[in-house]
């Protein structure tokens, strides 16, 4: 049977809009330094640690600041705020960007996560980070960085970015998993952060440590061998959600999935939510998944 030429076109072009690719989307400190000028390096720890020595060249974006209110829940900032932060540093949607925090990745994956969402496509995460990075004795400062005003406008791209709402779908959609990056005693309803004790129904669970190791004393990410390990029981054809408590660590989930291929979403309210709402469904478990 022959198909129309503009059927065929139509069907290729949603396939590239719907898939992701595997990808490297790590920096090692090594090619960092070779590289310091040709890139937006964005330090996520907070203005205090940033003052007391930076990567030569960063600019100060405490991933606090990503943040509508986290004492309340993970939501992601509006975009007047966003907006305004990302002119002041400089950044366009077309920057190459680098994130860096301690070495835990914590921090540094909510940025990339945050930026992902506001439409930026060339980000890089600075693996094993900050302390790594001193003790090679690489180039730091205490200096701070100064840059152009940019003109970024807002956009967000909500296949990165899971609410309550959408959330509630995929726990009904057998083409979505919904995975859950909190601790064990969290998602068995031991404890909580919450008012309520469990998680989402469907969910199951990673969490967001099984993502690092440590090697030297020092924390970072899996390498990708490890980490696909990890996920081989998460289907690459399906569309993946993930939580923690506010949206912070299941970011390292979000990074670890992104860089195999996934096409996934981080719940950014979170259990502080879902958990304080008593209209929404919960599940106990009796036993590790």
């Amino acid at each position: 049977m022959k198909y129309p030429i503009a059927l065929i076109s139509s069907l290729i072009i949603l396939f590239l809009t719907n898939s992701t690719f595997a990808q490297n989307l790590r920096i090692t400190p090594e090619q960092l330094k070779q590289e310091l000028t040709k890139q937006i390096i964005l330090d996520a720890r907070t203005n205090d640690a940033y003052q007391a020595g930076h990567i030569k060249g960063a600019l100060n974006f405490p991933v606090n600041l990503t943040y509508q209110n986290n004492s309340i829940n993970g939501k992601i900032a509006k975009p007047a705020k966003m907006q305004a932060l990302f002119r002041a540093l400089g950044i366009t949607k077309n920057s190459p960007i680098i994130v860096y925090d301690y070495g835990d990745m914590v921090d540094a994956a909510r940025l990339f996560w945050v930026l992902e969402v506001y439409g930026l496509e060339h980000i890089k995460i600075l693996d094993h980070g900050y302390d790594y990075w001193l003790s090679k004795d690489y180039a730091i400062s205490l200096e701070n960085t100064t840059t152009r005003k940019s003109d970024y406008v807002p956009t967000l791209n909500h296949q990165h970015l899971a609410s309550k709402f959408t959330t509630q779908l995929a726990t009904r959609n057998t083409n979505q998993v919904v995975i859950d990056a909190r601790s064990r005693s969290d998602y068995l309803g031991q404890t909580s952060t919450a008012k309520r004790y469990g998680h989402i129904p469907t969910a199951v669970h990673i969490a967001a440590s099984h993502n690092l190791s440590i090697s030297d004393g020092m924390t970072h990410l899996k390498p990708i061998n490890e980490l696909k390990k990890l996920y081989k029981n998460i289907p690459k054809d399906k569309k993946i959600v993930i939580y923690c408590a506010i949206g912070r660590v299941s970011s390292m989930n979000y990074l670890a999935l992104r860089e195999l291929g996934y096409n996934v979403a981080n719940y950014d309210a979170s259990w502080n939510e879902w958990g304080n709402d008593s209209k929404l469904p919960i599940e106990k478990a009796t036993e590790h998944p």
